[in-house]
């Protein structure tokens, strides 16, 4: 039987800068039930006259016991993002209702090779999946094609530049690619997936997640290179004002 989604404390524990504007924040959420790589939370503030508003963010890392990791990007004019990545303290309290979502998740007993594609802050459930796969010891050949703008927009920089054996790492810049770049800058191309991804015919698992444009164009290159759509898995955010 499925479990009532209900509103749970979390509290701040710690924070780590990925980016100018972007945060990962590491929650203690007493009485979380555990959680699937690619899943999601909704997020809810409560403002001293009682207004709330709510958004819903990626989970970045697999459970550990009662604390959980979401990386916030800072969206202008936002309602929710801009508290996250600016104001929240540790030992600050917000509410967390999760996990959501069923159908975007990988599970370590998976055996199927994993192509992974993330465009700028999608690359945040797919961190979730390389972390879990590395918790469980997992041996599953991982490739991850994160496209993003310049270098300075990287996520988990310093964790991705460890070398892990099975998994293969490919940056597509699409504004400005750093000195001795395999590619010039540029939007993701049936080159870049056919050579940073699976062949088709190793029926490789596939997630894509981006903005709704960014998922559409790669979802749509895949099927092209022959990948199977019951194989691919998509997970888009658009334009929400946060």
């Amino acid at each position: 039987m499925r479990r009532r989604l209900t509103w749970q404390a979390a509290r701040l524990h710690e924070v780590r800068d990925e980016t100018a504007t972007a945060r990962s924040l590491v929650f203690d959420v007493p009485g979380w039930p555990g959680h699937v790589a690619g899943q999601h939370v909704d997020v809810r503030l409560t403002a001293e006259d009682g207004y709330t508003t709510q958004r819903s963010y990626s989970l970045a890392a697999p459970a550990d016991g009662d604390r959980i990791e979401l990386t916030v990007e800072a969206v202008p004019d936002g309602e929710v993002s801009p508290y996250l990545t600016e104001v929240i303290e540790p030992g600050d309290q917000i509410e967390i209702r999760g996990p959501v979502g069923g159908w975007f998740v990988w599970r370590p007993e998976n055996e199927a090779p994993v192509m992974l594609v993330g465009g700028g802050s999608g690359v945040v459930p797919l961190m979730a999946m390389i972390r879990a796969r590395r918790q469980a010891g997992s041996r599953v050949p991982f490739r991850l094609l994160y496209s993003l703008r310049d270098q300075d927009r990287r996520y988990y920089a310093a964790e991705l530049r460890r070398p892990e054996p099975g998994l293969d790492i490919t940056y597509v810049y699409t504004r400005a690619a750093p000195p001795g770049a395999a590619r010039p800058a540029g939007r993701i191309t049936l080159a870049d997936l056919a050579e940073g991804g699976w062949p088709a015919d190793f029926a490789p698992d596939c997630y894509v997640c981006g903005s709704t444009g960014f998922v559409e164009a790669a979802a749509d290159l895949l099927l092209t290179l022959g990948h199977a759509p019951e194989r691919i898995r998509t997970e888009r955010f658009g334009p929400t004002g946060d």
